[in-house]
C-alpha cells in the first residue's frame, strides 16, 4: 500500500520543556537534512549525532538528530528525527527553517497514517498508539501495547481464516457442484459454528474489557450531606469538590479520573438525591439519575451514624440490579448501618478495604490484556456476528457466500485490510500533532 506524500514535519513532544522532538518524514527528507544540518547524517542512519541547526547561513541550534532510511522507520519513509532545545522560540525557528527547505506542517497523526499506509502496521494497530498515550492506569497501559504489538490482529486473523475456508468451500460448490457441492456443504456447518462461537467470545470479552480503555465508571449516589464529595476527595487524595456542613452544594457531575489496583476509574459525584428546593438544584439531581442508567457499578453512600431513612431506602432500590458497594461514612461517629462498609472520608478509616473492592469489581476484565476493548472493533464484530448467523439460516449458496462476504468485509474494517479512505481519516483525525 506504500504511496507518495508531501515531506511533513510537526513536534512529537510537548514544547516548553528541555528537549523538543521534531519528526521530519516523506521523500524531501533528505533534501531537507541537507539544507538545515551542518552536516551530512543521512550516510549514518540509526544513529543519533551531534549536529547544528541551520536557517538559511544563521546557526539557530545546538542539537541531536537522528535519521532513518525507509524502509526501516516508524513511517516507512525517509525520516528525521531533530533534539533540539524545548523553548518556544527555538522550536518556533527550527519549524520556520524546516517550512522554508520545503516541508508541510502535519496533520493530526499523521506520522502514523502514513505507517498503516505504508504497511508498517495495521489499522488495530496503530489505533492502538494513541490507546498508549492516553493510557490512565498498569492495565490500560498493558493492553493497549498488548495491541499495539498485533494482538487484535491475530486473533481476527483467526476468525477470517476460518471464514475464507468457509466461503472458498461454498465458490468450489457453486462452480463445481457434483465434484464439490456434498463435501462443501458437510463441513460448512461446522465452520459457521465455529466462527459464530469465537466471535461471540470476543463480543463478551471486550464488552466485559472495556473498563481497560475507557476506566470503570463508579458513580458516586447518596442523599445531601452524607459525604459524596468528602469520598471523592478521599479517594483522590485531592481537593476537587466544594465540601461544606450545607446540604445541597454539589449541583452538578463532577468527573474525575484515578488509578485503583492498576485500574483505571472514572468517579463520578452526584448532586445529593432528594425532592429538589429549586430549578438548579432539580437539574442536578436529574443529571446523577442519567448518570447512574450508564454506571457500570455504583458507591452507594449512607451517613452510617444515623438510621436509614426513607430516601436511603428509595436509592437502595433505585440502583436496581447495578453492581453496588453501600458505603456507611462517618465511622468515626459510630456505625448503625449493619450491611454497609465502614469508612470515615475525615480519618481515613476503611479507604483502603474501599479501594481494593473497587479493584476488584474489575478483576474479570483485568486479566486479559490481550481482550478487544475498542468500541469501533466491538461494533464491527457485532455486524460480523450478524451476517454469520445469518449465513447459518440461508440454503442457496449464493446468498451464504453473500453474508460470508459481508463478514469478511466488517473484519476487515478492524485491521484495514478493507476500510475505505473517509473511515481512515476519521481515526486519525482524533490523534495528537505528531503521532
Amino acid at each position: 500500500m506504500n504511496q507518495t506524500f508531501d515531506t511533513v514535519f510537526a513536534p512529537s513532544s510537548a514544547i516548553g520543556g528541555a528537549i523538543c522532538v521534531i519528526r521530519v518524514s516523506g521523500p524531501d527528507t533528505r533534501a531537507i537534512t541537507k539544507q538545515i544540518l551542518h552536516r551530512k547524517i543521512t550516510d549514518r542512519p540509526g544513529r543519533l549525532l551531534h549536529v547544528k541547526i541551520l536557517h538559511g547561513s544563521d546557526v539557530i541550534d545546538d542539537a541531536m538528530a537522528v535519521f532513518f532510511a525507509a524502509p526501516n522507520s516508524y513511517t516507512g519513509e525517509d525520516m528525521l528525527e531533530l533534539h533540539c532545545h524545548g523553548g518556544s522560540e527555538t522550536v518556533r525557528s527550527v519549524l520556520s527553517a524546516l517550512s522554508e527547505a520545503g516541508g508541510v506542517p502535519a496533520d493530526p497523526g499523521e506520522f502514523t497514517k502514513r505507517a498503516f499506509l505504508n504497511g508498517k502496521m495495521d489499522l488495530s494497530e496503530a489505533e492502538a498508539v494513541m490507546d498508549v498515550i492516553n493510557a490512565q492506569a498498569e492495565s490500560s497501559l498493558k493492553s493497549a501495547l498488548e495491541q499495539l504489538s498485533g494482538s487484535v490482529s491475530r486473533r481476527i486473523r483467526t476468525v477470517e481464516e476460518t471464514l475464507l475456508n468457509a466461503r472458498s468451500a461454498i465458490e468450489a460448490a457453486i462452480d463445481y457442484p457434483d465434484e464439490a457441492g456434498e463435501a462443501a456443504y458437510a463441513s460448512l456447518p461446522a465452520m459457521l459454528a465455529q466462527s459464530e462461537t469465537t466471535v461471540r467470545a470476543l463480543i463478551e470479552e471486550g464488552r466485559r474489557a472495556r473498563v481497560l480503555r475507557e476506566g470503570l465508571k463508579l458513580v458516586i449516589l447518596g442523599r445531601p450531606n452524607v459525604g459524596k464529595s468528602s469520598l471523592l476527595n478521599a479517594l483522590l487524595g485531592e481537593d476537587r469538590a466544594i465540601v461544606t456542613a450545607t446540604a445541597g452544594t454539589t449541583r452538578d457531575v463532577l468527573d474525575e479520573r484515578l488509578s485503583v489496583g492498576g485500574v483505571p476509574v472514572r468517579l463520578i459525584d452526584t448532586a445529593g438525591v432528594r425532592e429538589a428546593s429549586d430549578e438548579a438544584e432539580r437539574i442536578g439531581v436529574d443529571r446523577a439519575k442519567k448518570a447512574l442508567e450508564t454506571a457500570d457499578a455504583v458507591l452507594l453512600v449512607l451517613d452510617g451514624s444515623e438510621p436509614e431513612t426513607a430516601e436511603d431506602l428509595q436509592l437502595r432500590r433505585e440502583t436496581g440490579e447495578k453492581t453496588c458497594i453501600v458505603i456507611a461514612n462517618k465511622s468515626d461517629l459510630g456505625t448503625i448501618v449493619s450491611d454497609a462498609l465502614p469508612v470515615s472520608c475525615k480519618t481515613g478509616a476503611g479507604l483502603d478495604k474501599l479501594k481494593a473492592e473497587i479493584a476488584a469489581l474489575a478483576t474479570p476484565a483485568a486479566q486479559s490484556t490481550a481482550a478487544i476493548t475498542n468500541e469501533r472493533h466491538i461494533r464491527a464484530l457485532e455486524a460480523a456476528l450478524d451476517a454469520i448467523v445469518h449465513a447459518e439460516t440461508q440454503t442457496e449458496p449464493d446468498c451464504i457466500a453473500t453474508d460470508l462476504s459481508d463478514a469478511l468485509h466488517t473484519l476487515g474494517t478492524i485491521t484495514g485490510t478493507d476500510v475505505d479512505a473517509e473511515v481512515i481519516d476519521r481515526i486519525f483525525a482524533n490523534f495528537c500533532v505528531g503521532k
